[in-house]
């Protein structure tokens, strides 16, 4: 079995839809390190050209960097022929000279550690009616242009339930297409199911050929409840790119045990002539919860490995072999 990378797939109930092969900007928003300007314009220009039709962004990534240049990307292309979606819980506020001028007083914020190049301005937590109208704005004068169709609330706790009444509110004026949550934990993702009304869920990390914990109770709430939901980070961080020392799990150095396993994958991989980025990518999309995958890159030729890996043929021996030897779940489905 393979995979249409250009399929259209509609988002749980909604009249969204997006392409099985999507993209996601946090690294033209300079995740681990910068991104020149013209590199990222001409991925953009790649993505299209290629059939990509499901962009997604944030103010987190880049602070603001990610949203400008997925705008500048789609401007010049009809505004119904894609589909874009971002985030909200985070809103982009400047960095008072005053904070500037004490160091150490202002304190560093996560995105820090992993976004190179920002420009200045803080990131404020706010979840709020007004947060959520106001993320929303900040948002589109950033993407430059007319409205969202997707919008996440942003790696929540509680404040969740603060935000989602606007978010309801939002699309039931027919502001936005559907709305849901961006998550890389499942606990609190699999109680927003159960208690909201939610049409899509990305989740990033947490359904991979590495690890499955959503696959016991939330994906198979998902699909009771015609929730879609979208993988992101599917390499989860690199570990499965390269899974050697040095490798990046959840943004962090990966640990050894992890690289172990990801070996003994990609050992069974290579039995089988198949590379494990190929059943990487392919493993998430067989599961009837999934409508889309979110490739995270940075580069041309680093995203033409998603298409070409969704196409491959992979035998059902590797999977067979993976189940045999305890490295996936037998229940999980596989292509």
């Amino acid at each position: 079995m393979s995979f249409d990378p250009y399929e259209r797939v509609k988002l749980g109930t909604t009249d969204v839809e997006v392409t099985r092969l999507g993209f996601g900007s946090a690294e033209i928003g300079g995740l681990y390190r910068p991104v020149p300007e013209e590199q990222a314009a001409a991925l953009m220009a790649h993505l299209w050209e290629s059939g990509v039709r499901y962009f997604d962004s944030a103010p987190l990534y880049g602070y603001g960097t990610a949203e400008t240049r997925v705008g500048n990307g789609l401007r010049a292309h009809p505004r119904d022929a894609y589909t874009l979606s971002t985030k909200v819980g985070r809103l982009l506020v400047p960095i008072e000279p005053a904070e500037v001028a004490a160091p150490g007083q202002l304190k560093p914020h996560e995105a820090d550690l992993f976004f190179g190049d920002i420009p200045p301005l803080r990131i404020r937590y706010d979840y709020t009616r007004d947060g959520v109208l106001r993320s929303v704005e900040d948002s589109l004068t950033r993407l430059g242009l007319d409205r969202i169709d997707i919008l996440y609330i942003h790696d929540s706790d509680e404040d969740l339930f603060q935000a989602y009444p606007a978010l309801h509110e939002l699309r039931e004026q027919g502001v936005i297409g559907a709305i849901g949550a961006g998550m890389n934990q499942i606990e609190l993702t699999q109680r927003f199911a159960e208690e909201g009304d939610f049409d899509v869920f990305m989740l990033a990390g947490r359904y991979t050929l590495l690890e499955q914990p959503a696959l016991d109770r939330l994906l198979p709430l998902c699909v009771e409840k015609d929730i879609s939901i979208v993988i992101a980070g599917v390499m989860n961080s690199g570990i499965l790119a390269d899974p050697t020392r040095g490798a990046r799990y959840n943004y962090l150095e990966a640990p050894s045990e992890l690289i172990e396993k990801a070996q003994r994958i990609a050992a069974v991989c290579g039995r089988h002539g198949v590379p494990l980025k190929t059943a990487a990518i392919q493993f998430p999309l067989a599961h009837p919860a999934v409508a889309s995958i979110a490739a995270g890159v940075r580069s041309i030729a680093h995203f033409d490995d998603y298409p070409a890996a969704m196409r491959a043929e992979v035998p059902a021996q590797l999977w067979e072999e993976l189940r045999h030897e305890g490295l996936i779940p037998a229940e999980a489905p596989t292509p």
